[in-house]
C-alpha cells in the first residue's frame, strides 16, 4: 500500500484517479471510477473487465502487455489510453507508474496513474502564462533561481531582459558578483549567504549592474528552497526594476536634506542678525543717550571716537552677512572645470609674504584628481581659507608644514587638507566649530567668519566637510565634493 500518507492524502485532495496492486489484487479509486461517470456497483474491478469493456479495443494488447511487465518484471510504463465512458464516448487519459512519478511513493504496492488529458489546460495554461508574462513586463519584475546541487543559476526572460542580456545567456553562479554594483556587492554576498546557510528570508532594495554597465535600483527578494530532508538545495526569488521610483525617494530625500541644511542656516543667519545688529544699535543708542547726559567736551569727543568703533563694527557684519547671503545667491552659476593646480597658484601668490614670513612648507598632490567642475571664486575662497587658518593657527614650537591632495574614495572625489599646527579641542569645540564668530583661540586676528563661510560655499553646491583634529598634533580638513 502507500505508506507517504502526506502524498495520498494530496492525490486524493486533488482528485486523481489510479490504480493500486498489491498482493495479486487490485483497488480502482473511487476518483477513477467517477471520471468514467459510473458507480462502484456499475464496474467490476478486474484486468479481464477493463480489457474487454472499458479500454479501446486498439489500445488493449499494450495495455495488457505494460500491466503484465509491471506486475511481474516492475517495468514501469507510460501509455496514452481511451476508456470507455458510461455514456458511450471515450476519455482519453495518460498512464503513469512509479518511476514517472514526480516523488517517491515510498510503497510496497505498484501504482497506475490515469491522468486525464484536457486540452483546455493546455490552452489554459498558455492563458496563464501570458498573463504571467504581461504582469511581469508590466511590473518590471523577473524571477530567477539558483540550484545548489548543479551550481546552477537559472533566469526568465524578463530577468534578462531587466539586467539587459540576451535570450540565450547563460546566468554564472560562479562571477554573480558582477550583476550588483560595486558598493553594493557585499550586500548582495550577505543576503544570499544568510538565506543559503540558514535559510533566512530577503527583500532588500540594491543596486543592480547590467551588462551595458548601467547601475539601476531593484527590489530583490528571495527564499531558500528545501528538499525533503530539510535541507537546502536552492535559492528562488524575484528582481524587480524600482530605479524610477527609488530615484525619486532619493531625490525626494536630498531635496528635504537641503531644506532641512537651508533652515539651520537660516535660523544661524536670523540670530546673528538680531544678536550682533541688536548689539550695535544698543551701543550706538546707549552713546548717543550718554553724549546727550555729559557736558565736557572732551568727554562728548571721547564719546564720537566709540561711535566710530562701533561703526567700523557693524560695516564689518553687514559686510560679512552680505557675504553669506551672497553664497546661497550664487549657488545658480554654471561650474566650468577649475583646474586646482591653477587655483593653488593663485592663492599662493596672494599669501605669499604670509608663507614666507612663517617658512611654511606646502606639499601639494593633485595626481589623482586634478581638475572638476566648481565655482572658481569658491575653490578659491575655500583653499584659502583652509591653508591661511593651518598658518595662522601653527605649533609655535615648530614651522607649518601643509599638505594637501586630492584623491576618489567609493567614486566620491575628496580635498583633504592636512597640518601639524596646534590642533583643536574636538570634544570641547567640534560642535561649535562651523559656528559664525566662533573662535577656539587666544589670536588676536580670529574673527569666527572663515570657517563658516567655507562650510556654506561647500554645502551650497552639494558637497560636505568633515575634521579630524588632535590638540598639539595637527588638524585635517575633508572636502567631499
Amino acid at each position: 500500500m502507500i505508506k507517504n500518507t502526506l502524498f495520498k492524502n494530496v492525490i486524493n485532495d486533488i482528485d486523481i484517479g489510479y490504480w493500486e496492486l498489491y498482493d495479486n489484487t487490485s483497488n480502482w479509486s473511487a476518483a477513477f471510477i467517477k471520471k468514467l461517470g459510473y458507480n462502484p456497483d456499475d464496474v467490476e474491478i478486474k484486468l479481464d473487465y477493463f480489457l474487454n469493456d472499458l479500454i479501446h479495443p486498439d489500445q488493449r494488447d499494450a495495455f495488457r502487455d505494460n500491466f503484465f511487465n509491471l506486475v511481474r518484471h516492475y517495468l514501469d510504463f507510460k501509455q496514452e489510453i481511451s476508456i470507455k465512458c458510461k455514456n458511450g464516448e471515450y476519455k482519453e487519459f495518460i498512464c503513469i507508474t512509479n518511476d514517472n512519478l514526480p516523488v517517491n511513493v515510498h510503497g510496497d504496492s505498484k501504482v497506475i496513474f490515469f491522468n486525464e488529458k484536457k486540452y483546455i489546460t493546455n490552452k489554459k495554461v498558455k492563458k496563464d502564462n501570458f498573463y504571467y508574462q504581461e504582469s511581469a513586463e508590466m511590473t518590471s519584475t523577473g524571477s530567477w533561481y539558483v540550484d545548489f546541487k548543479k551550481q546552477k543559476s537559472y533566469w526568465d526572460d524578463q530577468t534578462k531582459k531587466i539586467l539587459e542580456y540576451p535570450e540565450d545567456y547563460t546566468p554564472s553562479l560562479k562571477d554573480s558578483s558582477q550583476y550588483y554594483a560595486e558598493d553594493h556587492q557585499q550586500l548582495a554576498a550577505d543576503c544570499f549567504f544568510k538565506c543559503a546557510m540558514a535559510g533566512n528570508p530577503f527583500d532588500t532594495e540594491i543596486k543592480m549592474l547590467t551588462s551595458k554597465g548601467r547601475e539601476f535600483w531593484a527590489k530583490a527578494i528571495g527564499k531558500a528552497v528545501y528538499n525533503d530532508d530539510n535541507e537546502i538545495i536552492g535559492i528562488r526569488g524575484v528582481f524587480q526594476d524600482i530605479d524610477e521610483e527609488k530615484s525619486k525617494a532619493i531625490t525626494l530625500q536630498k531635496t528635504s536634506d537641503i531644506i532641512a541644511s537651508q533652515n539651520s542656516r537660516l535660523f544661524n543667519f536670523a540670530h546673528i542678525v538680531s544678536h550682533n545688529l541688536r548689539s550695535h544699535s544698543s551701543n550706538l543708542s546707549l552713546i548717543t543717550q550718554l553724549i546727550d547726559d555729559v557736558n565736557s567736551i572732551e568727554e562728548k569727543l571721547e564719546l564720537i571716537t566709540s561711535i566710530k568703533d562701533i561703526s567700523e563694527s557693524l560695516n564689518s557684519t553687514i559686510s560679512h552677512l552680505n557675504e553669506v547671503v551672497t553664497i546661497q545667491t550664487q549657488t545658480d552659476q554654471n561650474r566650468v572645470e577649475v583646474c586646482l593646480e591653477m587655483t593653488m597658484a593663485t592663492v599662493k601668490k596672494s599669501i605669499s609674504r604670509i608663507i614666507r614670513e612663517s617658512n611654511a612648507t606646502i606639499n601639494v598632490d593633485f595626481s589623482q584628481v586634478k581638475c572638476l567642475p566648481y565655482i572658481p571664486a569658491y575653490m578659491e575662497s575655500i583653499v584659502l581659507n583652509l591653508l591661511t587658518n593651518a598658518i595662522k593657527y601653527k605649533h609655535p614650537e615648530r614651522d607649518p608644514v601643509i599638505s594637501i591632495k586630492t584623491y576618489i574614495k567609493d567614486k566620491k572625489t575628496y580635498l583633504e587638507v592636512s597640518d601639524n599646527g596646534i590642533g583643536i579641542d574636538m570634544d570641547k569645540f567640534g560642535k561649535k566649530l562651523f559656528g559664525m564668530y566662533k573662535t577656539f583661540h587666544y589670536n588676536k586676528d580670529a574673527v569666527g567668519i572663515g570657517l563658516f563661510i567655507t562650510k556654506n560655499q561647500i554645502e551650497s553646491l552639494g558637497g560636505q566637510i568633515f575634521v579630524e583634529s588632535e590638540v598639539n598634533k595637527g588638524t585635517t580638513f575633508k572636502i567631499q565634493f
